[in-house]
C-alpha cells in the first residue's frame, strides 16, 4: 500500500501528514498552499508548517504510468533492468578480481616474511653454534711465537691472515717430516713383499656379501652420506659426513652412534679419523676444516685455510698436519694443534680448481686432482710441482696411493680408472668402466693387496693382476665412500641412499 498526496493524487517524494485533517501531502505542495492561505486545504482550518509531521518511508514506489503498460514499454523496461543487472555483475567481478589480487599479494608478503624469519632464525642458530665453538677454542689455542727469520703474519684480532704463507715451513717441521718418512720407509723395507698372514685371501673375499646396513645415521630430510673413513688402529670405529651438515661417529662393534658433531654450515664432503687420538677431522664447501673431539662431542679447532669450498682432506703420517685442497685453486698444509696454515700454494700456470688431495704413505710427496683432468704430484718440503699425469678427460674425482709406495690410482668423470707407476712416472694400466660410471671413491687396503672402487656400484680389484674379484650393487643411490676393515676382514660403504653398509663372509 502506497501513500498518495491529497493535493496531487501522486505518490509523494517527501510525505508528511496534517494533524488538522489527518491527510497525507507532498511537503513541497502543502508548504506552498500554507504560505498562500495559512489553512488546511481539506477542511479550511488554520495550519502552520511547524504542525506538519514527516512520515519516514524507505523508498516510495511510484506506480507505473499508463504509457508503461504496453508490451513495447514492458520489453524496454526489462531490457533496461537486464542492462543494469549486467553492469552491476561486471562491477562485482571487477571488485572480486581486485580483492583476489590483494589477497594474493598479502599471501606473498606473508610467505616472504616467513622465509626471512626462518633465514634469520637459522643465522642466529649458526651464530650461537659458532660462539659455542669459539669459547672452547679461546681456552685451548695458545699462539706460538714464530721464528725470527719468519715473522708470523697475524691480522686484526689475532687471527691468522689468509695468505699464501702464514707461518712457513720451519726447519724443525721439515726435519720432523723427514724423520717420519725415514722410519716409514725402513718399516716398509722390513716388511718387504710379504703379505700379512691375517689378510683375507682373494677366494674368500669373492664370497663376501652384505651382512649389515644402517640408514639412520644422518637426517632423512636431506638424504645422502658423502664421506666415509675408518679409524686406522680400530676399524670398527666408523666416521661419516652427510649432506645434512653433520659428522657422525659410529661404533660397528656396539652397533650404535657414538657422537653426532654439528657446526658446518654446508654439507660435509671429507672426513678423517685420527689413528691415535680421539679426534676426527671434516671439511665442507663452507670453506672450513673442523677438528672435533669425539669424547667431548664438540669442535676444538676451526682451520680457515681457504676462501672457497674445501674439496679434499688428507692427514699426514705424523698425525700432526693436514693437507687440504680447494676450489680456490690452492692446497694448504696446516697444523691441527694451532689451526694455523703453515703453507699455502697454487699452480699459477694452471689456474684451475683442485678437486681432491692425498698424501703418499711416506708423507714427503702428495697428489692433487684438478678440474681440468690433471693429476699433479707435489714435493712437500720444496712446495713444488714435481710431476704431472695427464690422461683423464674429465675432472678428477678420486686419487689413492698404495701402501707399497709405488702405485697411484686415479678416477675421473670419464668412466675410467687409471693406475700410475710413481717410479717410472707413467700410466701402466687403464681400467675402462661401464658407460657413465661415476667414480666417487678409491681406496687400497692397508697391505696394498686390494683396490676398492665406489661410485655407480662397488668393485674390488686384486692388485698386480688388476682383475675384479668382487662387485656389489646393494646401494640404491650413488656410492660415495668405501673402506676396508683391518686385514680386509670386512668392507664398508656409504651412499646417497643414506645407508652405511658392511660386507663380510
Amino acid at each position: 500500500m502506497s501513500l498518495v498526496c491529497a493535493i496531487s493524487n501522486e505518490v509523494p517524494e517527501h510525505p508528511c501528514v496534517s494533524p488538522v485533517s489527518n491527510q497525507v501531502f507532498e511537503r513541497r505542495l502543502i508548504e506552498k498552499y500554507i504560505a498562500e492561505n495559512g489553512a488546511d486545504p481539506i477542511n479550511g482550518q488554520p495550519l502552520s508548517e511547524e504542525q506538519l509531521i514527516d512520515i519516514k518511508v524507505s523508498h516510495p514506489i511510484r506506480p507505473k504510468p499508463a504509457s508503461a503498460t504496453s508490451i513495447p514499454a514492458i520489453l524496454k523496461s526489462l531490457q533496461d533492468e537486464w542492462d543494469a543487472v549486467m553492469l552491476h555483475s561486471f562491477t562485482l567481478r571487477q571488485q572480486l578480481q581486485t580483492t583476489r589480487q590483494e589477497l594474493s599479494h598479502a599471501l606473498y608478503q606473508h610467505d616472504a616474511a616467513c622465509r626471512v624469519i626462518a633465514r634469520l632464525t637459522k643465522e642466529v642458530t649458526a651464530a650461537r653454534e659458532a660462539l659455542a665453538t669459539l669459547k672452547p677454542q679461546a681456552g685451548l689455542v695458545t699462539p706460538q711465537a714464530a721464528p725470527a727469520s719468519q715473522p708470523a703474519a697475524v691480522g686484526a684480532g689475532g687471527e691468522p691472515m689468509e695468505v699464501s704463507e702464514q707461518v712457513g715451513m720451519t726447519s724443525e717441521i721439515i726435519q720432523k717430516l723427514q724423520d717420519k718418512a725415514t722410519v716409514l720407509t725402513t718399516e716398509r723395507k722390513k716388511r718387504g713383499k710379504t703379505v700379512p698372514e691375517e689378510l683375507v685371501r682373494a677366494e674368500d673375499l669373492s664370497k663376501y656379501r652384505q651382512v649389515a646396513s644402517r640408514a639412520g645415521l644422518h637426517s632423512a630430510s636431506i638424504p645422502g652420506i658423502l664421506a666415509l673413513d675408518l679409524c686406522p688402529t680400530d676399524t670398527n670405529k666408523v666416521l661419516t659426513g652427510g649432506a645434512d651438515k653433520n659428522v657422525v661417529v659410529f661404533d660397528r662393534r656396539e652397533d650404535q652412534i657414538v657422537a653426532t658433531l654439528k657446526g658446518h654450515t654446508k654439507k660435509v664432503t671429507s672426513v678423517i679419523y685420527h689413528p691415535s687420538q680421539s679426534v676426527v677431522f671434516s671439511a665442507s664447501p663452507d670453506s672450513t676444516i673442523r677438528v672435533w673431539s669425539v669424547s667431548g662431542g664438540n669442535c676444538v679447532q676451526v682451520v680457515r685455510a681457504h676462501e672457497a669450498g674445501v674439496t679434499g682432506l688428507s692427514l699426514h703420517a705424523t698425525g700432526d698436519y693436514l693437507l687440504s685442497s680447494s676450489e680456490d685453486q690452492y692446497w694448504a698444509f696446516s697444523d691441527i694443534q694451532t689451526g694455523r696454515v703453515l703453507t699455502k700454494v697454487t699452480d699459477e700456470t694452471a689456474g684451475c680448481a683442485l678437486t681432491c688431495a692425498q698424501f703418499h704413505p711416506d708423507g714427503l710427496i702428495f697428489g692433487t686432482g684438478t678440474a681440468d683432468s690433471q693429476i699433479k704430484i707435489w714435493d712437500l718440503k720444496e712446495r713444488t710441482n714435481v710431476a704431472n699425469f695427464p690422461g683423464h678427460s674429465g675432472p678428477v674425482t678420486a686419487i689413492a696411493f698404495s701402501e707399497n709406495g709405488y702405485y697411484l690410482a686415479t678416477g675421473a668423470q670419464d668412466s675410467s680408472l687409471k693406475l700410475w707407476d710413481l717410479r717410472k712416472l707413467k700410466n701402466f694400466k687403464t681400467i675402462t668402466l661401464d658407460n657413465n660410471y661415476e667414480v666417487k671413491s678409491l681406496v687400497f687396503d692397508q697391505s696394498g693387496t686390494y683396490l676398492a672402487v665406489g661410485g655407480s656400484d662397488i668393485r674390488v680389484y686384486i692388485c698386480k693382476q688388476w682383475s675384479e674379484v668382487l662387485n656389489f650393487t646393494d646401494h640404491t643411490g650413488l656410492v660415495t665412500g668405501v673402506a676396508f676393515g683391518e686385514h680386509a676382514q670386512f668392507l664398508s660403504s656409504t651412499g646417497m641412499d643414506r645407508s652405511l653398509k658392511f660386507y663380510s663372509l
